[in-house]
């Protein structure tokens, strides 16, 4: 595993995080996600990323069943806040900050948040109120650096400008071969203001595992079979075009030697602004995959390749 220094703070991460979005949510699914997560800290990922929404509080708890008696400078943990935990707990007030903040750390069972991230922005609430809290936060000691997720780059700009303020040293966008958005202007500005990506969906919900045959039905396990979790999945993504594409990447992962899916990671990470690629994972054997896209040198024409053969699905 290759680590990399997270933006201008001190935090350095795993260049794969694991994430616990999905497979976390599920009761039944507990203690192989607590396998998931001890395989993970095996391989030498240290960046763990979660969400106070995830399974309304649920990741979190399973989390800190998972991580508790391992040394806590062992890893690095990252959690959010935003969407609803209740009908009138949301957003980013710092009534809400303070509330969510303790209810993250007690569910963690830990005493701090090495990345406290903003999920989303939240136009009801006064940005200087926002940042101004974040930054009360980490003086307190309970978290120790601040982020944000999908911010549109103005806010993120006027953000950075308030006085006084702590400033973010992460953002975390969706980022992969199928949506490249984040490199138009997210990535430059954030390159000029000392702010590293952690970005989410690399494999394009799974699409870029290359699991999903042209004009044949989903997986009956898969995720694009599961109306309860493929909402963030590009309807375009599944049309036979976009698929015979993400195929014909099989023969330059093969020249790479690596499989598709660590092809797909490795290209995410060669954008030396990326810290690291948030993966998750329903077998401790998905965990083993993923980490060893760490660290792997592809020829630069092997990914120029790739880029032009998506080149027409990106940009429908």
């Amino acid at each position: 595993m290759k680590y990399r220094q997270l933006g201008g703070g001190a935090l350095t991460v795993s260049e794969i995080a694991f994430g616990s979005w999905l497979t976390f949510a599920n009761g039944p699914q507990k203690d192989n996600a607590i396998a998931c997560v001890h395989r993970a800290l095996d391989r030498g990922i240290t960046l763990i990323d979660t969400a106070n929404i995830y399974g309304r509080g649920a990741a979190e708890q399973v989390l800190g069943e998972a991580l508790a008696g391992i040394s806590r400078d062992s890893y690095v943990l990252a959690t959010k806040l935003f969407f609803p935990m209740t009908p009138t707990d949301r957003g980013l007030s710092r009534a809400q900050i303070v509330k969510q903040l303790d209810a993250s750390l007690a569910r963690l069972q830990v005493n701090h948040i090495d990345l406290y991230q903003c999920h989303r922005y939240d136009a009801d609430t006064p940005l200087e109120e926002t940042m101004l809290a974040l930054s009360d936060a980490v003086k307190s000691g309970k978290v120790r650096y601040i982020g944000f997720s999908e911010w549109p780059v103005d806010q993120v700009k006027a953000a950075l400008a308030i006085p006084q303020s702590e400033k973010f040293v992460s953002s975390q966008p969706q980022y992969s071969l199928l949506h490249r958005d984040p490199e138009h202007e997210l990535i430059p500005v954030s390159i000029r203001s000392g702010i590293s990506q952690i970005v989410w969906s690399p494999l394009a919900q799974g699409i870029l595992t290359g699991k999903y045959q042209p004009n044949a039905p989903p997986p009956a396990n898969s995720r694009a079979a599961n109306n309860a979790i493929n909402g963030f999945i590009n309807p375009g993504w599944l049309k036979p075009k976009s698929l015979e594409a993400v195929q014909s990447l099989k023969p330059l992962a093969a020249q790479a030697g690596l499989s598709l899916t660590q092809f797909a990671l490795a290209w995410v990470l060669r954008e030396p602004n990326v810290a690291a690629a948030i993966t998750g994972a329903s077998r401790p054997e998905q965990v083993d995959e993923n980490a060893a896209a760490s660290g792997r040198v592809v020829a630069p024409e092997l990914f120029e390749q790739a880029e032009r053969i998506m080149l027409d699905v990106v940009s429908e």
